[in-house]
């Protein structure tokens, strides 16, 4: 019998020095039974499921009226679920780069994974402890030519530096006008025909690597969705049936824009956007239905989650197709808001972890890695920002009080209609200083998930707090050797 896993899509988190805390579950509290792997027994294998741009709310299981997610919400019913688990950043490539380093990327705008030393690229630890590791999908972190395999991968399918498919059809990198993409996505279109949909073709490619991964050796495999990121195109059917629902749902006096943080999209009711939503849903039974018959499912991680949050803002004089509504989450991708940069997050472990709802613990993307690593080998890696939350997994911790930062000094005002920002989140409560715009904002997320009711006026004392923690996050992160990649130092092949 092989012995494989599937492992978890999402998110880590970050703690500052002493600014991070958490609180100890008694063993006689704690919440489960937790499974143990003792020497005797194989090391677990890990799949993780990394769709991009998918929002908060855009599952059944979070609300959403439109798109129908039964086996991504029957994988989160089986799971640990994260209601408090956040993206590095509301764009891609960043995102991508603090998941993958466990780092804060607060040199934004390269993605460059060149200088990650081996101690330190847990891809490289996995393998060193017996991993095979595959990579299927987007990466969109190439700077200077760094690919998934550069990177520490075994195996790679359809991944490069391109951010996106120019369409989801066969040919998949010429758009529907007859535009070649940016760049080129490698493989997908070699073994693919006419009619083809790249999320199918992703998720085949997956598969065939689990199916013929050797029964000696475990494995941990990234499927990185291009969907459901533009170019917003489904199969007719699915488009046709979302047709159908979308008469039958009534939004009530809610309008389909609104003018906030550029212009906000308030509606779930883009057909062809839902369709690719349930086509990852979809796909996603491929994969258990796969782990299942291979007969690993009991001795598998699965790790579900996004790169950030759903794109549903433009700029005023933007006039760009906006795939989604993150309501009543405040706006969406590019934003720092909690609808730019909350995102799913679900993690099952066969019998390991006892299927329930995180409402407290606070996690990142930069956690997801380290957590992995702990669960598989026990080993932890030194000097980097993100730390394994398995306590939190088992039970024995919950990290409501912890304290984690956001670097955006980039913007797109017209894109997604989004501005500079620095952000911190202690607890219940998050600072946002739009430092560009001389603007703060003070939210109780608790009381206030949807960040309407700002309280920098009425709490003078948790602003000085927080701007301290801030401050000091600030002094120690964006500093020359962090923000710039030196143009001096040569990548070592």
């Amino acid at each position: 019998m092989k012995i494989k896993i599937f492992s978890l899509t999402f998110l880590g988190i970050i703690l500052f020095m002493g600014c991070s805390s958490t609180t100890t579950v008694p063993k006689e509290k704690a919440q489960y039974q937790t499974g143990s792997i003792t020497q005797n027994q194989s090391k677990p294998n890990i799949l993780i499921i990394y769709v991009d741009d998918l929002g908060y709310h855009d599952l059944s299981l979070t609300g959403s009226k439109l798109y129908d997610t039964p086996n991504i919400d029957k994988l989160a019913n089986e799971s640990v679920q994260f209601t408090n688990a956040y993206a590095g950043y509301p764009r891609c490539v960043p995102s991508r780069y603090s998941m993958f380093t466990s780092t804060y990327p607060v040199n934004e705008n390269k993605g460059d994974v060149n200088n990650i030393p081996v101690s330190k690229n847990i891809i490289k630890q996995f393998n060193k402890a017996g991993y095979n590791t595959y990579y299927v999908g987007k990466w969109h972190l190439c700077r200077r030519g760094t690919t998934p395999k550069a990177f520490g991968f075994t195996d790679t399918y359809a991944a490069g530096a391109a951010g996106g498919v120019a369409s989801r059809f066969y040919p998949f990198n010429v758009d529907k006008k007859g535009n070649p993409g940016k760049y080129t996505v490698p493989d997908i279109k070699e073994n693919s025909k006419p009619g083809n949909y790249a999320a199918d073709k992703l998720t085949e490619a997956t598969i065939n690597f689990i199916k013929n991964n050797p029964e000696d050796k475990p494995f941990l495999a990234v499927l990185a969705f291009y969907a459901v990121h533009t170019p917003i195109e489904a199969k007719e059917k699915d488009m046709e049936r979302n047709k159908a629902e979308l008469k039958n749902i009534d939004f009530g006096n809610m309008p389909e824009y609104i003018i906030k943080d550029g212009v906000t999209k308030m509606r779930q009711d883009n057909t062809a956007y839902a369709g690719m939503v349930e086509n990852v849903d979809e796909n996603v039974a491929k994969l258990l239905k796969t782990l299942k018959d291979e007969g690993i499912a009991d001795n598998t991680i699965i790790v579900f989650s996004s790169d950030h949050g759903g794109l549903s803002n433009r700029g005023i004089n933007s006039y760009r197709e906006l795939a989604t509504s993150n309501f009543p989450l405040r706006a969406g991708k590019g934003h720092v808001y909690e609808g730019g940069i909350k995102v799913p997050l679900f993690v099952k472990w066969g019998n390991h972890f006892k299927p329930r709802v995180d409402d407290k613990s606070i996690i990142l993307q930069m956690d997801i890695l380290p957590t992995l690593l702990d669960l598989a080998t026990g080993k932890q890696v030194k000097g980097i920002d993100g730390k394994s939350y398995k306590k939190v997994l088992t039970g024995q911790e919950t990290w409501e009080n912890r304290t984690v930062f956001w670097s955006k000094r980039k913007e797109r005002p017209n894109r997604t209609g989004d501005h500079k920002a620095y952000v911190v989140r202690s607890g219940d409560y998050k600072l946002i200083d739009f430092f560009d715009d001389n603007e703060i904002e003070l939210y109780n997320l608790k009381k206030d998930p949807g960040e309407n009711n700002n309280l920098i006026d009425q709490m003078p004392g948790k602003k000085a707090e927080l701007q301290a923690l801030l401050n000091q996050w600030k002094k120690k992160y964006l500093v020359p050797e962090k923000l710039y990649t030196s143009k001096k130092k040569k990548h070592k092949k």
